[in-house]
């Protein structure tokens, strides 16, 4: 094994870079930006230039570098053939093999949610645990099911899309997917604030809520039921409870050590840590009832991490 690797989370906005010693010591991070014009024909040529800027920064040469790992928002194969990223542009590329012609170093590939979950299970608040369920609540919902060390992809790199687990067959409003129902339209940070929204629509109660009008987001939401207010509460107690319940069916089929709250709603800290226990453990398949459930803590960098962590594998 080499001393050091390149991860990099390709965004839709900006690419986090870093540079590490392959123990998952960060030596430095930065960003560049996503350039998406051509279809994203640019991005892999910019990822080898800043690569090859830092190793010329560092003084360092091929033979010490294992290797480039990258996370994408898309689905891929097991050789590293991206499919489709429409954020970025891309249809089918075969991302490994390109980025390797590039830049003239060992490549591997993931899809950003699963790698984050790599990095939380490699250097976060996974560590020490052999298999995890990692969920990001972000604008959607994410995940990344890491087995005994190792990514669940599955058979088309679409293992881990928790946010399209349907909980709700009576909803009427369509999730982006198409579908109706998942829970990423309840507990999403643009659920949640949905999910208020639907709550002040339907009652005349006084709610600090209301002050914040169509601005209203999910950490409002947080900060007033942390507050005692009680639509905020009901909300929170709703949207944790079809949570806590989705991790409970996903409980009785991976049985992970232990689940991972990602993403910026996970920035609530304790109090949604807490709502999600009952439900939870009220739906579990008794055997994984003690599952823990516990916060993220590489925060934005876990892409990076997990980028990397790929290159020991």
């Amino acid at each position: 094994m080499k001393k050091y690797g390149f991860g990099a989370d390709v965004g839709g906005t900006t690419i986090k870079m870093g540079l590490f010693e392959m123990d998952g010591t960060l030596v430095e991070k930065w960003e560049i930006p996503t350039d998406t014009t051509e279809k994203g024909a640019h991005i892999l040529q910019d990822i080898a230039a800043t690569v090859h800027g830092k190793m010329v920064e560092n003084d360092l040469t091929k033979d010490m570098v294992e290797g480039i790992g990258i996370g994408v928002p898309g689905a891929v194969d097991k050789d590293g053939v991206v499919n489709r990223a429409v954020n970025l542009g891309w249809d089918i590329v075969p991302l490994a093999e390109e980025l390797g012609k590039l830049s003239g170093m060992r490549v591997k590939v993931g899809n950003d949610a699963n790698v984050a979950a790599l990095g939380e299970n490699w250097m976060g608040s996974g560590k020490g645990y052999n298999s995890i369920v990692m969920v990001t609540l972000g604008t959607g919902i994410g995940g990344g099911i890491i087995i005994d060390g190792n990514i669940l992809t599955g058979a088309n790199g679409a293992a881990g899309e928790i946010g399209h687990i349907v909980v709700n067959e009576q909803e009427i409003e369509a999730c982006n997917c198409g579908h109706y129902g998942c829970i990423e339209q309840y507990a999403s940070a643009t659920g949640i604030v949905r999910m208020a929204k639907r709550a002040l629509a339907g009652t005349s109660e006084g709610s600090k809520l209301r002050t914040f009008g169509e601005a209203v987001s999910a950490k409002d939401v947080f900060d007033c039921a942390r507050a005692g207010d009680k639509v905020a509460c009901d909300v929170v107690d709703q949207v944790c409870g079809m949570l806590g319940a989705t991790l409970a069916k996903i409980g009785c089929v991976v049985n992970p050590d232990a689940f991972i709250i990602g993403g910026g709603v996970s920035r609530a800290g304790q109090i949604l840590i807490d709502a999600l226990q009952e439900p939870f453990k009220a739906q579990v398949f008794h055997a994984c009832k003690d599952t823990p459930i516990v916060l993220a803590t590489l925060g934005n960098d876990a892409g990076i991490y997990g980028a990397v962590r790929m290159l020991l594998s």
